[in-house]
């Protein structure tokens, strides 16, 4: 029988793709896991609307209920389903997380190519991120909220803006090592334009050590949010979050003590996966574990 050759380039080169990764997990369990623990965390968020109640529905007459059939953790303080919340929880997370380690990761990039390459901006940039790096990240995420006001979209930037310094420092040592390789300075020489230069050699170089750093961030982001959240200056009460969550229910430990551990569990699963993904990526980056391996 004569298969169609559209078939037959098809089946060798999906097998490849299937042992290509079979052979990345068995290499860096680390990645598998925690992206496999992500993932997970993200349909469940994103489908929470199909099998979740209501998060914000409050009914007096069940509160701190014990876990059943139609309350799988129970209630809250004031008869909210705790599933319910912690899943629709997870979204603000998730959402914060990914979102501040993005704006990080951009602003990052684009300062530390900037102080790499240009000697004559190098030293007043890295004062300036210098000076950022001294002020803790929880206390100016609280003077930029104090400003506005709570909020997710202020709380991503006032998360995002403490964490830029670092991915900048991170970009621009890369750079710094860079610019000076031989297939650099031969592209200038050749009459390459400088963001041709920028785009096709030296971009490249950074996105690895910004993809490590870049998970570190989003583990910090998703920390800081729910810190900020358990002090009363992150997500604003009425919408489900881990922290505000916490915060709630740390008075009723001994009585409803699923309030607090399901979204705590939560929490440190998530920031766990992050970091795993993050030490994986770190591996598989590494030449020099490969050359081990």
């Amino acid at each position: 029988m004569n298969f169609p050759s559209a078939i037959v380039h098809t089946i060798p080169a999906s097998r490849s793709r299937v042992s290509g990764l079979v052979r990345l997990a068995k290499r860096h369990p680390l990645v598998l896991i925690g992206s496999s623990f992500l993932a997970l965390l993200i349909i469940l968020a994103v489908t929470a609307p199909l099998y979740a109640g209501d998060p914000v529905i409050m009914d007096p007459f069940k509160r701190l209920q014990p876990p059943s059939d139609e309350m799988w953790f129970g209630t809250d303080n004031v008869g909210r389903d705790v599933f319910a919340r912690t899943v629709f929880g997870a979204r603000i997370s998730l959402m914060v997380g990914l979102m501040a380690a993005a704006c990080a990761a951009l602003g990052g990039l684009l300062i530390g190519i900037i102080a790499g390459y240009s000697r004559s901006f190098d030293n007043v940039i890295m004062r300036v991120m210098d000076g950022l790096m001294s002020i803790p990240t929880v206390l100016l995420a609280i003077a930029l909220i104090s400003l506005t006001g709570p909020g997710i979209g202020m709380l991503i930037v006032a998360i995002a803006i403490p964490e830029t310094p670092a991915v900048a420092r991170l970009v621009r040592s890369v750079v710094l090592g860079v610019r000076e390789r031989p297939y650099v300075e031969a592209a200038l020489c050749g009459g390459a334009s400088l963001p041709k230069v920028l785009w096709r050699h030296i971009l490249p170089s950074t996105i690895p050590a910004l993809m490590v750093q870049s998970a570190t961030v989003c583990a910090s982001a998703i920390l800081t949010e729910a810190g900020l959240s358990f002090l009363g200056v992150g997500v604003p009460p009425e919408i489900p979050s881990w922290g505000n969550m916490i915060a709630s229910s740390r008075l009723y430990l001994a009585i409803a003590p699923l309030t607090i551990f399901a979204p705590g569990i939560c929490l440190a699963g998530t920031v766990l996966a992050v970091n795993l993904l993050g030490d994986g990526l770190r591996d598989l980056f590494d030449p020099r574990a490969n050359q081990r391996r």
